[in-house]
């Protein structure tokens, strides 16, 4: 009776083990988060590796940050005093066949410190400027002067009277050490430089010159110990340190001021793209050039690394120097990639070394793919960046074509805009109120960087009128103040910055900035011309902008070809002699009166399509030749080297 009264039976619940009741939502948990990442690759591919990046940036920012609130700043030098402590008998420098350790150089950096301060009576605070070539002795100078407190002047080698002068005078240098190898630099000025009370010394025993000192004669008769650390020290980060000289659109060199808080940012470059102490880095460019001293030299310090240093670039000397010093890392500019392009293919030998990582500017996207097609899977890591500017970018995802990378975080930290340009009137558009426009992503703008206390803006030494120069104010509000760059860029919707183009009156020509204006003073004082319109044109295969200059001859005289180009070579470093001229009757002039570059750059200089005579440099019948159709092929070929 009880069964069927029970009759249906009651539905009773079937236990669930403990272990599928955890599992339930620990799958549900690890779905969503797979769907994230998919959903985070595909729309934010670059989200970790940015992230990653940025922190580094901002660890160390406040490193500086806390230098600037103790007053108490590491310097570059200090950290290479530290490094020498530290790695005493690492190599520091290779140089030729001979190893300079960390202790080495520490050593004769202070050695050359008791030098300068006994015999030369240098004191904290004087500037000393610098024209020596790529050698140990040149590092073992800057810290010995940096160690006195020294700010240091580092001088083009390429530059020759006037503009020699005018930097000495620019930056207020009181001293000279010039490098052995350059004293013939010095014919013609050197009255001058002992008119104005400067010393001048030779990193050399002896020396010609009577009016020349000599330093390397004093070095053993002093003490290797080092100099009172207080006469370096600091308690402002943002302390000049250097002045590096680099040219731009007001004609000769100007002094760009480089404080402790960019030169410590530089030195943190190769870190940021992730060298180690284990990296050995090869720097064949000039060491008075920014990328090789601050990035260079400093990078290498910062790691505790070592670097290789060549006196100079050779293509053909490249690669068998990687392998012999076992090369990681090596420093560029866009042109010295394409002339390792341009070298007999080796194809048992053109991917054996050991070079990982490539740090530098300019690389063309076609020289990019050829390069690594043909030397290997070698991160090539664009940064861009002016000596003097507020600004850098850094393309630390190794992204071909492309000279750096932004997000919403880093324009929170840097502020930059890009800016519509007028390419015919040479100026940015402004609106109605005044005000410049902001491009739309993927349009091209001029590049501008916001002066801020995170973004400072340091000038040029000398002169409060070339500083203000290189400002725009009034860019987007009333009394804000931008750094123009003079780069036209653009920026992608991944946040991926590409360089367009230079504007103004600057153009790039074998990894060096010429400006138009110096080589306009200086081809004007050649008796038969009149007037000088001097740009840049693209040459087929070649980064940057070549040298031409548009040419207007005196009615009662002709042109000649052979003086113009004594001219030229006499007075001009090789990389800013025109390689082209163009003859005209009229000079376009713009409607504010300034010289019309734009249509003239558009023309080039191909014979077929302008109609005005057409010359070319040639060096084997040391004069200016027509340019004919067979030559504009063999150039556009590659056949003709210029």
């Amino acid at each position: 009776m009880s069964a069927w009264l029970g009759w249906p039976p009651a539905l009773v619940p079937v236990p669930v083990p403990v272990p599928v009741l955890v599992l339930v939502p620990v799958l549900v948990l690890v779905l969503v988060l797979v769907l994230v990442l998919v959903l985070q690759r595909l729309r934010f591919p670059y989200l970790w590796r940015d992230a990653s990046f940025l922190l580094k940036v901002l660890r160390y920012g406040a490193r500086l940050e806390l230098y600037r609130l103790r007053g108490d700043v590491r310097t570059v030098v200090d950290r290479f005093v530290q490094q020498a402590r530290r790695v005493p008998d690492k190599p520091f420098v290779l140089y030729g066949d001979a190893a300079h350790t960390y202790r080495d150089v520490e050593l004769r950096s202070n050695r050359l410190a008791q030098v300068f301060l006994q015999r030369l009576r240098l004191r904290r605070g004087d500037c000393v400027a610098l024209l020596m070539s790529n050698e140990p002795d040149f590092l073992c100078a800057w810290f010995g002067l940096a160690k006195l407190g020294c700010p240091v002047a580092f001088l083009n080698t390429n530059i020759r009277a006037k503009s020699l002068l005018h930097c000495f005078r620019c930056c207020g240098a009181s001293t000279l050490i010039v490098g052995p190898d350059l004293l013939d630099s010095l014919q013609g000025i050197l009255p001058s430089l002992l008119e104005d009370s400067i010393q001048v010394w030779a990193m050399a025993e002896r020396t010609d010159l009577p009016q020349v000192s000599t330093l390397l004669d004093n070095i053993h008769a002093v003490s290797d110990r080092p100099v009172p650390e207080a006469l370096r020290k600091t308690t402002s980060i943002k302390a000049p340190t250097l002045y590096i000289f680099t040219s731009g659109t007001t004609g000769l060199p100007k002094a760009a001021v480089i404080t402790h808080l960019q030169s410590l940012k530089a030195a943190a470059g190769f870190w940021a793209f992730g060298a180690t102490e284990d990296d050995v880095i090869y720097t064949p460019l000039p060491l008075y050039h920014s990328a090789a001293s601050l990035i260079g030299i400093g990078g290498t310090i910062e790691l505790g690394a070592t670097c290789v240093l060549k006196k100079k670039f050779s293509a053909s000397h490249f690669w068998n120097d990687c392998r012999k010093h076992d090369v990681t890392i090596f420093q560029y500019i866009g042109e010295l990639c394409r002339y390792l392009c341009n070298q007999p293919k080796q194809t048992e030998l053109d991917k054996v070394h050991q070079v990982r990582m490539g740090v530098g500017n300019g690389l063309r996207q076609d020289v990019w793919r050829e390069f690594l097609s043909r030397f290997g899977n070698i991160k090539m890591c664009e940064v861009y960046g002016s000596t003097e500017g507020n600004l850098c970018f850094m393309n630390h995802i190794g992204k071909i074509g492309v000279v750096g990378r932004s997000n919403f975080f880093y324009r929170l930290l840097f502020k930059y805009d890009l800016v519509k340009y007028d390419m015919v009137k040479d100026e940015p558009v402004r609106d109605q109120h005044g005000f410049c426009q902001r491009v739309k992503t993927g349009e091209t703008g001029l590049l501008l960087s916001k002066v801020s206390f995170f973004s400072p803006f340091f000038g040029y030494a000398g002169s409060k009128k070339l500083t203000e120069r290189k400002l725009m104010r009034n860019v987007l509000a009333k009394g804000d103040a931008y750094f123009n760059t003079g780069d036209l860029m653009a920026e992608d919707h991944d946040g991926f910055i590409c360089f367009r183009d230079r504007v103004g009156d600057t153009y790039r020509w074998k990894g060096e900035n010429v400006a138009t204006t110096e080589v306009m003073e200086t081809l004007g004082l050649v008796d038969f011309i009149q007037e000088v319109n001097v740009y840049g044109v693209e040459v087929p295969g070649h980064e940057g902008r070549a040298g031409m200059a548009a040419v207007i001859v005196r009615p009662d005289m002709a042109f000649d070809g052979k003086k113009l180009f004594e001219h030229a070579v006499g007075d001009l470093p090789a990389y800013a002699r025109p390689l082209f001229i163009r003859l005209q009757e009229i000079m376009e002039m713009t409607s504010t009166f300034k010289q019309q570059k734009f249509q003239l750059v558009q023309s080039g200089f191909n014979p077929s399509t302008v109609c005005d005579p057409l010359y070319v440099l040639d060096y084997q019948q040391e004069s200016y030749i027509p340019l004919t159709e067979g030559i504009y092929k063999s150039i556009a070929a590659g056949e003709r080297k210029l």
